[in-house]
């Protein structure tokens, strides 16, 4: 199925850019198709982890097919400020998305959605565990269809275990994981990022597990089931810290913006108002920054040869470093460190974002023309592939924009589309 014609594109992400990456023609723009082209997804999933695992693959070049409820659209559609009435949120969670409506709980709508999978590569699906099965759409009855199939299941807690119907939201995986546990300051709370952050991680790593199960079907030339709990990325991405406790005994206390394994490594606030976030990760970069503080001395100490016994002695690094950034204006703080080769970077908001130079020359901020809200700016796609780029080919669409179109390339006469949506299946 083709995109809609009038749909805009914009350049790959390595393009120039100069407040944004400019817009053109097609992701191809390049004439290339994404790498992904020809690949077809059905996303029946709501909310982020689900739907961005679609919308990554989407844009490199996937045919993906948003399936909402008629009624009840993605809440993502309501998430967050809105202009005009246009949910902002889900005009990057929805691009590169065709938009159709179908009630699977009805028998018509079970239909129509096994006559999509039979010519499907990947489905996604985030109801509780059980709700596909009541509806005939388990993977026994998709796989009936399309043996060839990759249904990718999300949801909190797994398809299994004691937890597995319980509602599941990031939040719990933030809290289940040890990452809230670790996060904030020693004498404070345990805190919750506040944005998607489990959600989020799950959604790239259910991207990495479509692509890996569609590597094993061109092995063995059939599909699988894709069991992601959201509780389990996010506790991966944590590090060591199960094996720490494994052979040590050894939990990770809260520790605020510090770290256990090396300082100087903290944020300090400059002369100007501005603040700066410093990392020593490297013994070479720790001892160049305590010689452009002016405290060589110290790298002298015993245990300034070792990350952890830095962090031991963080009070007396940080003092130093904070000391001397306080005395200088962020320009000439981030100046003296890239003179030194010490790493350093601006604690930024979205607002210097669009205006520092890397993203500008990355063109991580793409310009997308959009049907309801006109020039629209986002996150451009995740990566550059010097051959087969992604792009953002057009923004996220009205609900249920394409219905129609994906209906009757899927064989539907108009009539029986009009029968359909008048008794609440479209």
């Amino acid at each position: 199925m083709n995109a809609p014609a009038h749909q805009p594109v914009t350049d790959p992400p390595h393009a120039p850019a100069t407040d944004a990456a400019p817009a053109t023609d097609a992701a191809p723009g390049t004439g290339r198709p994404g790498p992904l082209a020809g690949l077809r997804v059905l996303d029946l999933a709501t909310l982020f982890a689900g739907p961005l695992a679609a919308t990554l693959l989407g844009d490199f070049g996937a045919e993906v097919i948003k399936v909402e409820h008629p009624r009840r659209p993605d809440p993502s559609r309501g998430h967050g400020p809105d202009k005009d009435g246009v949910g902002l949120w889900w005009k990057l969670l929805g691009r590169n998305k065709r938009n159709v409506t179908l009630d699977l709980s009805t028998p018509e709508g079970r239909a129509l959605l096994l006559r999509l999978a039979a010519d499907a590569d990947v489905v996604i699906e985030n109801f509780r565990p059980g709700t596909l099965e009541r509806w005939g759409l388990g993977p026994d009855e998709l796989h009936a269809v399309n043996p060839r199939l990759v249904l990718a299941r999300v949801t909190g807690f797994g398809q299994f275990g004691p937890y597995a119907r319980r509602p599941g939201f990031g939040t719990l995986a933030e809290a289940m994981s040890g990452f809230a546990a670790i996060t904030g300051e020693p004498d404070g709370p345990p805190t919750l990022p506040p944005f998607g952050l489990a959600d989020s991680i799950a959604a790239l790593t259910t991207a990495y597990a479509v692509m890996t199960a569609l590597a094993g079907r061109a092995a063995t030339g059939h599909g699988q089931v894709v069991d992601m709990a959201i509780i389990e990325p996010l506790l991966t991405v944590l590090g060591p810290q199960p094996l720490w406790y494994d052979q040590l005994g050894y939990v990770q206390p809260r520790t605020g913006n510090r770290s256990t394994n090396n300082a100087p490594r903290n944020t300090y606030r400059t002369a100007d108002g501005h603040w700066v976030a410093v990392s020593t990760s490297a013994q070479s970069i720790a001892e160049r920054v305590m010689r452009l503080v002016g405290r060589p001395e110290l790298i002298e100490e015993e245990w300034f040869a070792t990350g952890s016994g830095r962090a031991a002695h963080a009070d007396e690094l940080d003092a130093a470093v904070g000391s001397w950034i306080a005395r200088h204006e962020r320009d000439a703080v981030i100046a003296a460190f890239e003179e030194a080769q010490a790493a350093i970077a601006p604690i930024h908001d979205v607002r210097d974002v669009f205006t520092d130079p890397q993203y500008r020359a990355l063109g991580t901020i793409a310009e997308v023309e959009d049907e309801e809200l006109g020039t629209v700016r986002m996150q451009n796609v995740l990566f550059r592939l010097s051959e087969t780029p992604g792009a953002i080919r057009w923004a996220g669409r009205p609900h249920g924009a394409d219905t129609d179109a994906v209906l009757d390339e899927l064989g539907v006469p108009a009539e029986e589309i009009a029968r359909l949506r008048a008794e609440g299946t479209l």
